[in-house]
């Protein structure tokens, strides 16, 4: 039993929920780096995500941040993805491949600053195009979602940025939604095939150590710069790829 995880989880969750952030991807770095049963990995991360962003989310919503004629095109064909990259079957060296890979490219794009538009000018995204868009880009990143056992949010949010597709608040509102709906897809999915190998124990006190944590951080509002943690999170997610990609490549 590696006590010192549940340390990392409630730190992680402190400091991203007191910026605004989930911190899936560095619950699945962490886990990575213990080499831990894939699909326990998969499924507690998945859980931990769930915790973390559902006050977020319900904070957006009463807010009116979130603009569901946009959300919905990305969530509706994200969530079949999801629970169809879920339900897959792959074997532990094919998933740590995977996810080596998806870590390294998830670090460059963390790394990545983007310019947010203005809020007081909000772009007009409609029509065709942009709905197939919309739908291709959420299928995709939800399908991924579910194999590796993240929320998604980590590609969505910075792709959306590069794409000007509206203001910061909106983005973010729309990848915490789009974290939540993939991560409860994606846990439904993984339900459907549990393993006997998994340490139950280990998964709901995880889950408790993300709620205290995200608890906590969202309350004190600390006066962190979004930017550092991102780019803190880069150097994290990255050094974890590297490593799985070493030992299972």
């Amino acid at each position: 039993m590696h006590w010192e995880i549940f340390l990392f989880f409630l730190i992680i969750a402190f400091v991203y929920s007191s910026v605004g952030f989930g911190g899936g991807s560095s619950y699945l770095a962490v886990l990575a780096m213990y080499s831990l049963p894939y699909q326990e990995i998969r499924l507690t991360a998945l859980i931990c995500n769930v915790i973390v962003v559902i006050g977020g989310v319900y904070i957006y919503i009463k807010n009116k941040q979130v603009d569901w004629k946009k959300v919905l095109p990305i969530t509706l064909v994200s969530v079949p993805m999801a629970y169809l990259g879920a339900v897959l079957k792959i074997s532990q060296e094919t998933f740590f491949l995977i996810l080596g890979i998806t870590l390294v490219i998830a670090a460059l794009l963390l790394w990545v600053k983007t310019e947010n538009r203005n809020e007081e000018h909000p772009v007009q995204d409609s029509g065709t195009s942009s709905l197939v868009r919309n739908s291709l880009l959420g299928g995709g990143i939800g399908f991924l979602s579910g194999l590796v056992g993240i929320g998604g949010g980590i590609f969505l949010s910075p792709l959306l940025n590069l794409l000007k597709w509206d203001t910061a608040r909106k983005i973010a509102a729309t990848s915490s939604v789009f974290i939540l709906v993939n991560s409860i897809s994606g846990i439904v999915g993984q339900l459907s095939k549990l393993s006997v190998d998994m340490d139950y124990f280990r998964i709901l006190s995880l889950g408790l150590a993300v709620f205290i944590g995200g608890q906590i951080g969202s309350r004190m509002s600390l006066k962190w710069n979004p930017l550092i943690i991102k780019r803190m999170t880069a150097v994290l997610v990255l050094v974890a790829g590297i490593n799985v990609l070493i030992k299972y490549w």
